[in-house]
């Protein structure tokens, strides 16, 4: 059994305000937690499972506190329309130093606040090694449920930090700053990179005029169809696909 007062706490960190007073945040799913588990630098604070999850794992990692719940337990402390199995409370990462672009590719999202994306972003980054991905201040919490669904383990390889995205860009001196438009230059002209900001603007409003002044070199991928639009996270994958 969990304790009511227990249930109440897990719930409140379904919200933002909450998972940043309380420095956690909530994962789901035996995929997930498995990754969790045996990635560096990850905290698992507590684990609430049924009991066939916990009986296979429990002597596995005998220091961290794990929870036998029943499913209708299971169902009030998720974020999922079916709960999957088991649930762990996350310490967040200590907040380290941003890698510098002049040393790789980072990653800069400008108002990415579609859930969905965010996390598919963070999995493209991983996918192709990208060390850093940096977020505008109204970009999605990377620790919301949604996100770190759509992130999968990714979340615990890629660091993403929150910054005021003009500011951060401007003090990225002599840092070729790459964005994506609709009237830049060709992707087949533009030459591979090994450093630099690759901007990604908002999924409808593409990059805000702050930051698209700042913007080095504007690249665009060239359609042949109608589509009025790329999905942000389909448009990132593609633009990495080519710069690296």
């Amino acid at each position: 059994m969990i304790p009511k007062s227990e249930i109440k706490y897990i719930q409140t960190l379904f919200q933002k305000k909450f998972r940043d007073a309380e420095g956690c945040y909530l994962i789901e799913g035996p995929k997930i937690l498995d990754e969790a588990l045996t990635a560096a630098q990850t905290a698992v604070k507590k684990i609430f499972g049924l009991s066939e999850w916990i009986d296979q794992h429990e002597f596995r990692y005998p220091d961290i506190e794990m929870n036998v719940v029943s499913s209708f337990e299971l169902e009030k402390i998720s974020q999922l329309k079916t709960p999957n199995q088991v649930i762990a409370l996350m310490a967040k990462p200590e907040r380290s130093g941003i890698v510098s672009p002049q040393q790789d590719i980072v990653l800069a999202l400008d108002g990415i606040q579609d859930p969905g994306n965010l996390g598919t972003i963070v999995r493209i980054a991983d996918w192709f090694g990208i060390p850093q991905v940096v977020c505008s201040k109204d970009c999605a919490d990377v620790y919301g449920g949604k996100v770190v669904q759509a992130a999968m383990g990714s979340i615990f390889r890629v660091p993403v930090c929150y910054e005021d995205l003009p500011v951060w860009i401007v003090r990225q001196k002599r840092t070729p700053v790459y964005g994506a438009v609709l009237d830049g230059t060709p992707l087949k002209q533009v030459k591979h990179v090994t450093s630099g900001v690759l901007v990604i603007g908002n999924e409808s409003k593409g990059i805000r005029p702050e930051v698209a002044a700042l913007l080095t070199e504007k690249i665009t991928i060239e359609k042949t169809g109608g589509a009025e639009s790329l999905n942000a996270a389909v448009a990132t994958g593609i633009l990495l696909a080519y710069l690296k």
